[in-house]
């Protein structure tokens, strides 16, 4: 009899702990803020699903393809950089087309254990893939920037989502 109480005493304690420690664990870390970027929505549009196929005349040279299943979300997205802002850690459920419109911005990525500096200056642009992309721009030019992000998304989703510093960046 008292061997069955000890186990059950065992069993009471180890699942108080297991609890105890997965309360403590389980807290998301904060989610990273924006700072001096303001971001002014263009426009929005609904689409049913999508299937582009498009070539260049010359066919070889240049191809593209978009398809989706599900109906999507489209948002074109003006975001102005001061002088030292940062978007703060996010991801987005469906790639962007980051257009860069003036200045220069700054691109980290949380998957790069290097941490290294993607720089798109005024003229370029660069694909977001989304997902599980989490990244953060920054203007880190003493000049203001400014992007136009054309999103692509399914279709109720939210447009960004924060996410917590990755650990591998500085800031």
């Amino acid at each position: 009899m008292k061997t069955r109480r000890t186990r059950i005493f065992a069993i009471a304690v180890i699942a108080i702990i297991a609890t105890l420690t997965g309360a403590l664990t389980a807290a998301p870390a904060p989610a990273t803020p924006s700072t001096g970027v303001t971001t002014t929505l263009v426009g929005t549009a609904a689409f049913d699903q999508i299937h582009v196929r498009a070539h260049s005349h010359h066919p070889g040279l240049w191809t593209a393809q978009i398809k989706t299943r599900g109906l999507s979300d489209a948002y074109v997205v003006d975001n102005k950089f001061a002088p030292g802002a940062a978007t703060g850690w996010h991801s987005h459920p469906g790639p962007s087309l980051i257009l860069v419109v003036a200045g220069a911005v700054t691109d980290y990525t949380s998957d790069d254990p290097t941490c290294t500096p993607h720089v798109y200056v005024a003229g370029t642009g660069f694909v977001d893939s989304g997902g599980a992309d989490v990244h953060l721009l920054r203007n880190e030019t003493s000049a203001p920037a400014e992007t136009i992000a054309v999103q692509l998304l399914p279709s109720g989703a939210d447009r960004r989502i924060d996410a917590p510093a990755p650990g591998n960046c500085p800031f």
